[in-house]
């Protein structure tokens, strides 16, 4: 589990969740089990674990553990499986929406650009498309807009033209063929961080990261017991402002709903006053944690 993924804000994401002997809590991204050994340490004999991750690989990682049942699925489906599981309302749920050491660190996996390997970075690889096809068949149109607003990359519409100029000479089918196709927009002195953007617009393009925290936000009003606890680990700015905005208001434009009179009211209650970012120890120990921000609030 070690080499798997590092848990990330660890101590503060379990203070966050104010973990109950024997509450019911839901971890929504296993990946390698680090939080959901934490959760378990707190829990009593009578506490409950629901552990979602879509990757198969994580299945290798789950603990021999009565308290705890893995869910082999999305967490936009949450309610769904939870409801499948005959799980009641829960006490807290923790999502951390960091890609694992162990996507990064897998060539055949495709999400780093450090390996030429096939382009795919599907979090699930049994099906559906991959970063292959959305370079060779997107518009010009539709991929300058991922690359602007997953990746927050300069100049996108005239990088998309350039994959698409490349896509003439074959399927741009390979991580090293990409980065070949961009290479003459890539800034000599910033090269890892822009090649990091631009994988980071694939993927989540490719897993509809937004869409799905989305679902997950809403579903999470209707699986909290009052009282309940989300915390959120999000680790760029569109999760974060999505995450601050639910948080803040039940709605992601951060505009709370108003009653008849005229007043604002938040189903929500904050736990942490702004996100928390990781110390500068942890960083030292686990650079993959820098960009990571969290944020919890209280149904209420």
């Amino acid at each position: 589990m070690s080499d798997y993924h590092i848990p990330v804000l660890a101590e503060e994401s379990l203070q966050a969740l104010d973990i109950r002997p024997g509450g019911s809590y839901a971890d929504l991204t296993f990946g390698g089990g680090g939080h959901s050994r934490l959760i378990l340490s707190r829990l009593g004999e009578r506490g409950k674990l629901w552990a979602f991750d879509q990757d198969a690989d994580a299945a290798a990682n789950v603990p021999h553990d009565p308290r705890l049942e893995f869910i082999a699925g999305n967490f936009r489906f949450m309610r769904g499986h939870l409801r499948a599981a005959g799980a009641g309302p829960l006490d807290g749920i923790l999502a951390d929406l960091g890609v694992s050491s162990h996507h990064f660190d897998t060539p055949e996996r495709g999400f780093s650009f450090r390996f030429d390997a096939p382009l795919d970075m599907r979090m699930n690889n049994s099906g559906g498309r991959t970063a292959a096809d959305i370079v060779n068949t997107y518009t010009e149109d539709d991929l300058g807009r991922i690359l602007a607003q997953y990746g927050e990359l300069e100049k996108p519409y005239r990088l998309a033209r350039q994959i698409i100029a490349r896509r003439g000479d074959g399927p741009i089918t390979t991580i090293g063929r990409l980065v070949e196709a961009v290479e003459r927009h890539v800034p000599e002195k910033a090269r890892n961080k822009f090649l990091s953007k631009l994988f980071q617009a694939l993927r989540i393009e490719v897993n509809g990261e937004v869409e799905a925290l989305k679902m997950m936000l809403e579903q999470s009003l209707k699986v909290l017991k009052p009282g309940g606890r989300l915390v959120v680990i999000s680790y760029h700015s569109l999760e974060d402002r999505l995450v601050k905005n639910f948080m803040r208001s039940g709605t992601f434009d951060g505009q709370a709903e108003k009653d008849f009179y005229g007043r604002t009211s938040s189903p929500w209650k904050p736990v942490t006053r702004k996100a928390v970012a990781p110390a500068d120890d942890e960083i030292a120990a686990n650079p993959r944690a820098r960009s990571a921000r969290m944020r919890a609030a209280e149904k209420i």
